[in-house]
């Protein structure tokens, strides 16, 4: 689950991460207002997306070539800006072309910033520890520093028993060139944000740009972080800072039917039991050819309603110009998935090609059900024949 900067900045700055002040704001009255009583004389106005890039971004219909984050020198300009921007579809390089509507700012006071950096956190896979990676190229996409110039990029892994200790923060503070005053701020604002990653479960944490400012201050200038939904159980107060109009609909609705469903880029819709299993089947999409228009994981413990669902799902998405069905069924029962696709495809009057592979329990009374249905269904026998007729069958429709 993702949240807004100002949301992220609230909670790290409970921890004692180092943020300005600032406030968010719904009106350009409210802006003012907000700016009013951080008092001046700079301030800056962010526009508040789920995205990075903001400040690089463009908003649509507009030709001035300003992005989403404005340095202003007056109450007027605040509110003109907060104006010129409110409601307005922000287009950044990580919203694709259609962007995202900006309904709230955040207002932040201004600051003398010395240097640029970059501070994330995230749970790396291969070590199951939190690893902090740190550069001194602060503004850049840390994809781009990883292609370009790897060796700016420092990586410390937290041992979890030990936990952060102090020497991992001048370990990191050292590798960005920092001294005196910096060090000690660096250390304390690396350690508080480890502990409000930890506390709240955080997936990923990023600072970017960290900024060192004219008194030796280290301080976020923005925040991005993204929580493990697995454990939001766990923490009520954040699950709250959820912004539904930020997320996709069909991810929304899939979540309320505890489906997994990511909407891709492609033309083929995808319906798999298992995740390995699901991305099996988009690299072989792939591989003969074609291109998944969403990762769909139905579960092992599906039920009719829900393969129904998720049959409606995919289908929703204009892009989808056929549909592979690939079930393994070991907890997953064939004849359920078959009675599941076999509803929703009557349901929504089905008009792109399908294909199904089945394998696994009951699957010779899933394949008799679908054959029986009169639907025109194309049978595969593994999971090759079905990617092969799925790009083929796609193909011959357009």
């Amino acid at each position: 689950m993702n949240i807004h900067e100002y949301q992220a900045k609230q909670l790290l700055a409970r921890y004692g991460v180092a943020v300005l002040k600032g406030g968010v704001a719904y009106t350009p009255a409210e802006a003012g207002q907000v700016a009013e009583t951080l008092g001046g004389p700079v301030w800056v106005v962010k526009a508040q997306i789920h995205a990075g890039g903001r400040g690089k971004g463009h908003f649509l219909g507009d030709s001035s070539g300003k992005g989403g984050v404005r340095v202003v020198k007056s109450i007027k300009e605040v509110e003109e800006t907060v104006n010129a921007i409110m409601g307005k579809v922000l287009v950044t390089a990580q919203t694709g072309p259609a962007g995202r509507e900006v309904k709230r700012v955040y207002v932040e006071q201004g600051c003398d910033i010395k240097r640029e950096l970059y501070l994330g956190m995230l749970i790396d896979r291969a070590t199951s520890r939190i690893t902090i990676m740190a550069s001194t190229e602060g503004g850049m996409e840390i994809e781009e520093v990883a292609a370009t110039h790897p060796e700016k990029i420092t990586k410390v892994a937290i041992d979890p028993v030990q936990g952060f200790q102090a020497y991992h923060g001048r370990q990191i503070a050292f590798s960005l060139g920092l001294e005196g005053k910096q060090v000690n701020s660096a250390v304390k604002f690396i350690g508080a944000l480890y502990k409000a990653f930890v506390d709240l479960d955080m997936s990923i944490a990023e600072i970017n740009p960290l900024v060192v400012s004219g008194d030796g201050d280290v301080i976020a200038l923005d925040a991005k972080i993204n929580f493990d939904d697995n454990a939001l159980f766990r923490h009520k107060e954040v699950e709250e800072l959820r912004d539904e109009a930020e997320e996709d609909p069909a991810e929304l609705e899939a979540a309320r039917h505890s489906l997994n469903y990511i909407k891709l880029d492609g033309s083929i819709g995808c319906m798999v039991n298992g995740a390995g299993l699901a991305m099996a089947t988009m690299d072989i999409i792939k591989l003969y050819g074609g291109s998944p228009a969403n990762f769909l994981d139905v579960g092992g413990g599906a039920t009719k309603e829900r393969v129904t669902t998720a049959f409606k799902l995919i289908l929703s998405d204009p892009n989808v110009e056929g549909i592979l069905v690939n079930i393994f069924g070991g907890i997953m029962r064939c004849d359920v998935i078959a009675e599941g696709v076999i509803a929703a495809a009557r349901e929504v009057s089905l008009n792109v090609p399908l294909v199904v592979r089945l394998e696994g329990t009951n699957v010779e009374l899933g394949k008799k059900i679908m054959a029986q249905s009169g639907l025109p269904i194309i049978a595969a026998d593994n999971l090759a024949d079905a990617a092969e007729k799925v790009v083929k069958a796609v193909k011959e429709a357009a």
